[in-house]
């Protein structure tokens, strides 16, 4: 088969696309056909060796796809050939077949295609769990959305507004805000040409939001802080500027603001439970027309350089998707 192979750490430009053997059919799992594989962050960390998962050289990146199942493990039931479904890896997703754990695989609706599906479920299902177990998000509250254009960030505008909140987007210039506004923002700051602290300022009369999520960090998590209302919390997601800033305990002390971290990976292990409900959920929305996935590039597995690229330039919008 062909992938997308990482032989040593290294930039995208490295990564070569070469005819690899399939990968072996463990117990409990399910061979799955790619049919798209979405990009994240994660994906462009891993190649070098910045991932808190280092996978064995060479290997494949890739944390998500969608395709269509070729086999299962006698020990696995509930899955069949020729089902369609998404699945999240911990790498190898870049290639034209990857083996699945069972509990990783999650069948998808007809009215969902394969691009889409391949995007779906590292974003949503952050923005989910995120959103709703972790940060605890009540209808009425006011969340802070940075990089709302984003994969991880245009869904939590979508899965904020669905429970309620009042949504305050910021992102870098008009399109990128349009976008969020397309997806139900209430308010839009430019972090650009706007000072995020005095706007969430302005729009809360003062008050500051009940809430943040943040996949962005550096100087945008500083101004977190200092745009948070008292007893306030922050989320923690990603660090999508490529900068972790330091927490200053005396304003966390001084304004009782909890930041929580959080990584929704690990809860695959954590808590696979909860992921299995989180998507019941996700899907039910989607199927009743709640949630639009939004994709703004589309590449074949051989551009995946060229995809990394544009994604750690921060010029896409939503998800990156792979075609095999």
């Amino acid at each position: 088969m062909w992938a997308i192979v990482c032989r040593d750490w290294c930039e995208a430009d490295q990564l070569e696309l070469a005819e690899v053997a399939p990968p072996p059919m463990q117990s409990g799992a399910v061979r799955i056909a790619v049919r798209a594989a979405g990009l994240n962050f994660a994906d462009s960390l891993m190649i070098k060796g910045q991932y808190q998962v280092k996978p064995p050289l060479p290997f494949s990146p890739g944390l998500e796809i969608s395709g269509h199942v070729v086999d299962v493990a006698p020990d696995v039931t509930g899955y069949a050939p020729g089902d369609r479904v998404m699945a999240v890896l911990p790498y190898g997703g870049f290639a034209e077949q990857v083996v699945a754990q069972a509990t990783d695989v999650f069948s998808i609706p007809d009215s969902l295609d394969d691009v889409q599906a391949a995007g779906f479920p590292i974003a949503y299902g952050t923005s989910h769990v995120g959103l709703r177990d972790k940060l605890n998000l009540q209808a009425g509250e006011t969340l802070l959305v940075h990089g709302a254009a984003g994969g991880v960030g245009l869904t939590a505008v979508e899965i904020a507004k669905k429970l309620g909140a009042t949504v305050i987007a910021t992102a870098g210039g008009a399109e990128k805000l349009q976008i969020a506004k397309d997806y139900g923002a209430d308010h839009l700051i430019d972090y650009k040409t706007q000072d995020i602290r005095a706007r969430v300022k302005t729009l809360t009369a003062g008050r500051g939001a009940d809430a943040v999520y943040d996949p962005v960090g550096g100087e945008v998590f500083t101004s977190s802080l200092r745009a948070t209302a008292q007893g306030g919390r922050i989320l923690v997601v990603g660090f999508a500027s490529g900068t972790v800033a330091p927490i200053p305990a005396n304003i966390l002390l001084v304004k009782n603001i909890s930041v929580i971290g959080f990584y929704w990976g690990a809860h695959r292990v954590l808590d696979p439970a909860l992921i299995s409900r989180s998507f019941h959920e996700l899907l039910a929305w989607y199927d009743a027309g709640t949630l639009r996935p939004h994709v703004s590039h589309r590449f074949d597995l051989a551009d995946a350089s060229t995809a990394l690229n544009l994604l750690k330039s921060r010029k896409s919008t939503g998800k990156i998707v792979l075609k095999t």
